[in-house]
Formats: structure tokens, C-alpha cells, sequence
């Protein structure tokens, strides 16, 4: 299946690159039309004027100039749409990517890393070679931000089920278009600065206008007062007036020259993303749903005329904000026409109206980019299961369970079940025959369902639990921590977690490795022992077999499965499959062998 999706996106990128092309020359030609009606509008206007024919002049001026406009338009819009063609060839390309296990380019949610969490180190969740990295496709800090908070904590039952309807919608072949469409667009512009949230708190809290009413009482007064002084001046009046008031503007953009360049930096460095919002909210917006999370979310869209609508009137008061960075025209413009102010005015006047809209418009922006992600994950892996959710406490049941990191041609896959409170999977193995790996298969497999994604598994039944995970522990220096006391302190959290009463699925690997095997089997055991009490069940890997004698203690309660290798002269095989039972086969003295490390006999 997935050579088939890859032989499907390298085809949509081989005919946008066709369309890709035609679009260059295109816009190109117009861009040469720009610049020869640019030419024709000098050279006649030069030819009047040289003649003293002043009104054909101005005409000519006037019509080359309104030419001009209509043919920059034109070939804006010709340029941003072979722009987004270009991005949706790269948008099939990085698919191809990622099928192949290419991750490396793409955002690892360095950002979110949190090594106290529950389970999203251990899991590969974010950093190099993670999930983010093979799930994620938006390029806004809101989408990432949402769709990173969907991996670190589980959704409720009803929610999983509005998110996987959405994504089945969002992911059929003949919605393609529209979702690569919406993924492309956010490329256009720069994401690299400040945050939205960032700006929507800062903004929150500022009322220049309201502390400073006098200055908006200048601001409809004032420019008018000069511009007539300086007509009068024309006319024979004297120009001191004039200066008076150009000197009063003056004093007034040095005395507030730190709130007027505050306002600018913060509202400029989210301009390029509110570029960004305004072009997906159109493309939402003009779109038909039928997912009830969906409807919801565009209706949330135009409940006070259209977010979008709205958001182009702020990119826009941002936009001519900007012309301040022209020195010449700056002076002119905050001297004349309190340019600065009056865009601020112009701003306050927008939060009024629809600061709270834009909270609610991004919200629901970074939603449907969050869903919009995971259907692109789910269209790329049609062979996936969409995972059922079970009420039977921690049921667990999967058929060809895989891991979505692994891009072998053939990965290995098993089937597992597991079900009932105060359960555990005991499971034993060689060295390198695939526990540690299977206890990650089972926990991010359950992350992806619990979240709304789909699994990486033929058929996946799983119940709602919070998913812990003690496996990469090591030492400390800045804290003085030995590995060992890391181990515990992970395991600590791990029952003071179960002590709350929340159901917990726990996945623990080679638990208590740092200390002698007596008091590692004493406290294996007695972990277990003490986790049977509790709302919990889970795995436990391990290569001390003694711990395969709590299934006698607690029968049915404890199992013990195993992975297992084979020794064929110098050669070490795995099959990687999942069998019931306790490990007989180890290699670690056949490993050291290869490793040139001479082992000696034992002497009976």
C-alpha cells in the first residue's frame, strides 16, 4: 500500500511540476508587460509635457498609472499561483520523504520535549526520528502547538470519535486537493517570529488611546490644521503657522516615539502569519463539510462575518503601518499626517471589535490544521486501522501490531491482547531480539489511538488509560543524580500517579538495572506486587527470568511472553515475533565472541 501512495504522490508531483512550469512563463511574460507599459507611460507622458500640453499629461499619467496597477495585480496573483504550485510539488515530494523514513528535515517539536513526561521521551513523540516528525505537516506555531498537545495528553472517548470522523472526512482520495491545497498555503510566508498568543497578550493589555485622550482628540484635528496652514502658506499666509504645527506633530512623535515603535515591532512580527491565517481561513471558509466537527468549527468561522474578512483588516493596518520604515516618507507622513498614530488608532479600534474573534478564529484555525495533519498521516497509510475504543479497563487487543518508525520492506508486526485491572506482561529476551522496541510499538500505538490518528496495526481495540513509560533513565550531573536514583524517582512518579486512581497503562524496560541482580529481582517483584493493587496494568521487560515465577504467584493476573534468537555457527538470528512463554535462548556471550572478547568456558 504504501508503494502505492508513493508511486501516487511522485506522479502529482511530476504533473504539478508540468503546471509549475507553464505558470513560470506566464508570469514571467506578464512581468516584462509590467515593466513595458511602465516604459510606454514615461515615454508619453514626456512626449505631452515636452509639448506644453499639460492636461494630456496628467491624463496619460493618470490612465499608465491605473494600467500599471491592473497589470501589478495580475501578475501578483499569476506569481502566487506559481508559487503554490511549487509548494504543492514539495508537499507530494516531502510525502514520498516520509514513506521512505526520511525524517530528518522535517520539525521534530524540539520545542516540546519534556523529559518528566509521562511518556513522549521514551516514545520517540518529538526530537529526531519521532512521530511529530512523521505526523506533523503544518508549518504554523499554532498548528504545531495543537497538534503537539493532542500527543501528550489522551482525548476523552466522545472526542476521539469526532476527530477520527473529521479525519475520515479530510482523507478521501477526492478531498486531496483541497487538503494539500490548505497544507501549501501557510508556506507562502515567514513563521519564524512572534508567536500569536504572544501578540493577542501583549495586545490585550494596551490602551495608549484611553490613557492618552487628548492625542486622539490631535489625531482628527491637527493633520487637517496643517495641511490648511500649509495651503495658506501658498496663498500668501504666513508659513509660521505651518511650522508651528509641523513643530507641534514633531514634539509629539519624539514624546511617544517608545509606545510608537513598541506598537509597530510587536504588530509587525505577526504580519507575515496573519498573511497566512487570512489565506487558510479563506480556504476553510469557501469549503463544504459534512463531519459534525467540522460544520462546527467553519460555523465558529462566521459567526461575526467572516474570520478571515476580518483578519485582512489587520494585515493590512499592519501593512501600512510598515510604510514608517521608509525614512523619507516617514518624516513626511509623521509630520503631516500623525501617520504613526493614526495606525495605532486604527489598530486599538480593531481589538475592540475583534480581538475576541481572532482568539476563537485561530483556535479553530490550529484545530482543523492539527486534523488536517492526521488526515494527511491516515491518506498516506490507508493500510492503518482506525482504532476502536473499548469501556473494558485496560483492554488491549491488536492484530499485526507495528511500529510507524520502522521503515523496513517488511516490518515485523505481532498480534497482542491484553485485558483486565492489575495485569502485567512479563517479557523476557536475548539481547537485541525486539522487547524494547515492542514496548514502544504498544505505547505509541496507543498514543496515536487515544489521540483521534490512526495505528499502525491491522485491527487495534484499546480502553482509555493515561500511558506511562520508564525506560530511557540516565544520570544527572547538573543534579548529582546516579541513573539508578533517576530510575527510581521515574518509577516513584509512576505510583504516585496510580495512587490518584486514573487508570494507568505502564511500559517499563530492564526496570532497576543499576543495582545487584538480588535487589533488582526483590524490587521487580515487589513492583509488581504493589502495581496488581492499583488502577493499572501494563508491561514489563526484563533478562532475569526469576521474574517469570510471579506467573505461579499470581496466576492469571501475570504472564510471561518472550522474543527469541537463534545461534547458527557465527550467525545470530531474530524473528522479532512475540511468543507466550519464558525466553530459553540468549546471545550476550555469542555477542561479546563476534565483538572479539574471548569467553571462557565454566569449569565444572
Amino acid at each position: 500500500m504504501s508503494k502505492t501512495r508513493e508511486e501516487l504522490y511522485t506522479s502529482r508531483a511530476e504533473a504539478i511540476a508540468g503546471e509549475e512550469s507553464k505558470a513560470a512563463s506566464k508570469s514571467s511574460l506578464v512581468s516584462w508587460l509590467r515593466v513595458a507599459v511602465f516604459v510606454a507611460g514615461v515615454a508619453v507622458a514626456w512626449y505631452f509635457f515636452s509639448n506644453y500640453q499639460m492636461a494630456e499629461g496628467a491624463i496619460s499619467v493618470l490612465l499608465f498609472y491605473a494600467l500599471f496597477i491592473v497589470v501589478l495585480r495580475w501578475h501578483s496573483r499569476l506569481d502566487f499561483k506559481h508559487q503554490q504550485l511549487v509548494l504543492l510539488r514539495r508537499v507530494n515530494e516531502q510525502e514520498v520523504e516520509r514513506l521512505q523514513g526520511k525524517l530528518k528535515n522535517f520539525d521534530g517539536g524540539n520545542a516540546f520535549i519534556n523529559d518528566q513526561h509521562p511518556y513522549t521521551s521514551d516514545l520517540d513523540i518529538f526530537g529526531q526520528n519521532s512521530l511529530f516528525q512523521l505526523m506533523n505537516r503544518s508549518v504554523t506555531d499554532i498548528g504545531k502547538s495543537r497538534l503537539a498537545s493532542w500527543f501528550r495528553a489522551a482525548a476523552s472517548p466522545s472526542e476521539v470519535a469526532l476527530r477520527q470522523e473529521a479525519v475520515a472526512e479530510l482523507a478521501q482520495p477526492e478531498q486531496l486537493d483541497w487538503l494539500q491545497a490548505l497544507l501549501a498555503l501557510p508556506m507562502h510566508y515567514k513563521h519564524d517570529q512572534q508567536p500569536a498568543d504572544g501578540f493577542i497578550a501583549w495586545f490585550s493589555d494596551k490602551t495608549f488611546f484611553r490613557q492618552h485622550p487628548w492625542v486622539k482628540v490631535l489625531l482628527f484635528v491637527l493633520p487637517l490644521l496643517t495641511l490648511a496652514a500649509i495651503a495658506a502658506w501658498f496663498y500668501g499666509f504666513s508659513g509660521w503657522i505651518a511650522v508651528a504645527f509641523l513643530l507641534a506633530q514633531f514634539w509629539l512623535a519624539y514624546k511617544f516615539r517608545v509606545e510608537r515603535d513598541e506598537y509597530y515591532e510587536k504588530s509587525i512580527g505577526i504580519y507575515e502569519a496573519m498573511r497566512s491565517y487570512t489565506k487558510q481561513l479563506q480556504h476553510i471558509e469557501q469549503h463544504q463539510f459534512s463531519a459534525p466537527r467540522l460544520q462546527q468549527l467553519q460555523q465558529g468561522l462566521k459567526r461575526s462575518g467572516t474570520s478571515s474578512a476580518n483578519l485582512y483588516k489587520l494585515a493590512n493596518i499592519i501593512d501600512y503601518f510598515s510604510w514608517r520604515l521608509s525614512t523619507l516618507m516617514a518624516f513626511f507622513l509623521n509630520t503631516i499626517l500623525m501617520w504613526d498614530f493614526v495606525w495605532m488608532y486604527r489598530l486599538e479600534n480593531w481589538r475592540d471589535k475583534f480581538l475576541p474573534q481572532l482568539k476563537e478564529s485561530l483556535d479553530i484555525l490550529a484545530e482543523i490544521e492539527a486534523l488536517a495533519s492526521i488526515a494527511a498521516f491516515q491518506h498516506a497509510h490507508p493500510e492503518y486501522a482506525v482504532p476502536q475504543l473499548s469501556q473494558q479497563p485496560f483492554e488491549y487487543r491488536a492484530v499485526a501490531l507495528a511500529h510507524p518508525l520502522i521503515f523496513s520492506v517488511r516490518p515485523v508486526a505481532n498480534d497482542f491482547e491484553t485485558q483486565g485491572i492489575g495485569h502485567t506482561m512479563v517479557i523476557t529476551g536475548s539481547n537485541m531480539s525486539g522487547k524494547t522496541t515492542f514496548l514502544r510499538t504498544v505505547g505509541i500505538n496507543m498514543v496515536m489511538a487515544l489521540m483521534g490518528a490512526p495505528a499502525c496495526a491491522d485491527r487495534l481495540i484499546v480502553a482509555p488509560a493515561q500511558v506511562y513509560t520508564a525506560m530511557r533513565t540516565a544520570d544527572n550531573l547538573a543534579e548529582n543524580t546516579s541513573s539508578f536514583y533517576a530510575e527510581l524517582k521515574r518509577l516513584r512518579m509512576l505510583l504516585e500517579l496510580t495512587e490518584k486512581g486514573q487508570p494507568v497503562f505502564y511500559l517499563l524496560d530492564e526496570i532497576l538495572k543499576g543495582t545487584n541482580s538480588r535487589d533488582r529481582h526483590l524490587g521487580a517483584m515487589s513492583l509488581i506486587r504493589q502495581l496488581h493493587h492499583r488502577n493499572a496494568s501494563g508491561l514489563i521487560s526484563t533478562h532475569d527470568l526469576e521474574l517469570g515465577a510471579m506467573e505461579e504467584e499470581l496466576p492469571g493476573s501475570v504472564q510471561n511472553y518472550s522474543f527469541n534468537s537463534d545461534i547458527i555457527g557465527d550467525e545470530i538470528r531474530f524473528d522479532y515475533k512475540l511468543t507466550k512463554g519464558i525466553c530459553r535462548s540468549f546471545n550476550a556471550s555469542k555477542l561479546m565472541q563476534l565483538m572479539g572478547i574471548d569467553i571462557a568456558e565454566e569449569k565444572v
